[in-house]
């Protein structure tokens, strides 16, 4: 397969139209074909959206399987995108249906009203970069950390992590995303408190010696969590979409009878070991997932649109893409002066791989598995540390 039907096909599969295809082959990869072309194309590659249809029992034990994870948060629009991406080609209206005989109650929650927002005005992409922090993991050991493109809602990062205290750790995020990106946004707008100091420091040094309005000092604003919009909507999304799930679990554990979490060094060290990938997995998941849907029509900036477009390629919305251009050497220079993430402490890292290997415990691949990885693992842990 040459790279031109390689990228039709990864297009496709993500869910785009055929007019979106040719937009991102022409601006992203440089080729220019015509739309004839790419129908002609299409067929060769056996991509049809209303023929071929994947079978409805496969697509039922998918939904099925998502519903044992955080995947029973997903609405219809979001559950029809992750089938699309999965190489199911089904309707959106069926998708729906199976929802609705699958997931009933689910249904039925998801359709109560929203709140009310004001709107939101962004002139471009890297106008303005929202960083924040997610704790309501935090009392199992699970820091989640995000930052969102003001103007598309592109998440340009979603980081699971032990701590949101550790200054270099939240800069650490702050310089890979500069570093993928090769530059820095013109504004970055985090909360008060002292855990986004050193990502302060550094976008004001990268961006001292250009010459626009919002360069130096001004290139970093921090206020009220209220004032933090975008940000603090999308934690209503996460919490929606997957992080419910994993509250309802951990929960589970402390509960009457179980007392499988007390919430001391050990738990939460054990947990962080057990979940941290699979968390981070579904945070990747989520992410890729959510920058590529299409957003609700309705008034206000990137209706109707997908993240990853008005980001990529923002001068066909009529926006104007705000990255400036970095030094590599200062980027390297920022890198060397923080700390890359921890998946849990060494010690106990080394102590639950040990068990492992002498009980040959398997590394899990879901959320129930590592829930039950995690209640063995504990009660060897605490009945070794009762003798000691």
């Amino acid at each position: 397969m040459n790279f031109q039907n390689k990228y039709i096909q990864l297009y496709f599969k993500v869910g785009f139209s055929n007019k979106k295809i040719l937009l991102l082959l022409a601006h992203l990869n440089k080729l220019v074909i015509s739309m004839s072309t790419l129908k002609r194309r299409l067929r060769f590659l056996g991509l049809f959206r209303r023929k071929k249809y994947a079978d409805l029992l496969e697509v039922a034990v998918f939904i099925l399987q998502q519903q044992e994870t955080s995947g029973k948060l997903h609405g219809y629009r979001c559950m029809h995108l992750k089938c699309i991406q999965s190489g199911f080609n089904i309707p959106r209206d069926t998708d729906s249906q199976l929802m609705k005989i699958i997931d009933p109650d689910g249904v039925k929650c998801r359709l109560s009203r929203k709140l009310r927002r004001r709107q939101y005005a962004s002139p471009g992409p890297n106008f303005a970069w929202h960083i924040d922090s997610y704790d309501k993991l935090k009392p199992y050991g699970i820091a989640i950390n995000g930052c969102i493109d003001g103007f598309s809602r592109y998440m340009v990062w979603l980081e699971a992590g032990t701590t949101n205290s550790d200054l270099k750790v939240i800069s650490n995020y702050f310089i890979k995303a500069v570093k993928e990106k090769a530059g820095c946004p013109q504004r970055v707008r985090s909360d008060f408190g002292t855990e986004d100091v050193y990502v302060a420091n550094r976008q004001k040094f990268l961006r001292r010696n250009h010459n626009d309005e919002f360069a130096g000092d001004k290139s970093y604003l921090s206020g009220k969590s209220t004032h933090n919009q975008r940000i603090e909507w999308f934690w209503g999304i996460l919490r929606k979409q997957m992080v419910q799930y994993y509250m309802d679990l951990f929960a589970d554990l402390c509960k009457d009878g179980h007392n499988m979490f007390c919430g001391d060094f050990v738990d939460k060290s054990v947990i962080q070991f057990c979940f941290m990938d699979i968390i981070q997995s579904d945070l990747d998941d989520l992410r890729c997932t959510w920058n590529k849907h299409t957003m609700q029509k309705k008034p206000g900036n990137g209706s109707g649109k997908r993240p990853i477009l008005l980001y990529s390629i923002p001068h066909i919305y009529n926006a104007e893409d705000h990255l400036y251009s970095t030094d590599e050497m200062e980027v390297l220079v920022c890198e060397g002066e923080t700390t890359p993430k921890k998946m849990c402490d060494e010690t106990v890292f080394e102590l639950c791989t040990g068990l492992m290997t002498e009980n040959n415990l398997m590394k899990p691949s879901n959320a129930n598995e590592c829930k039950k990885l995690y209640v063995t693992l504990r009660q060897i842990l605490k009945h070794e540390l009762a003798e000691l």
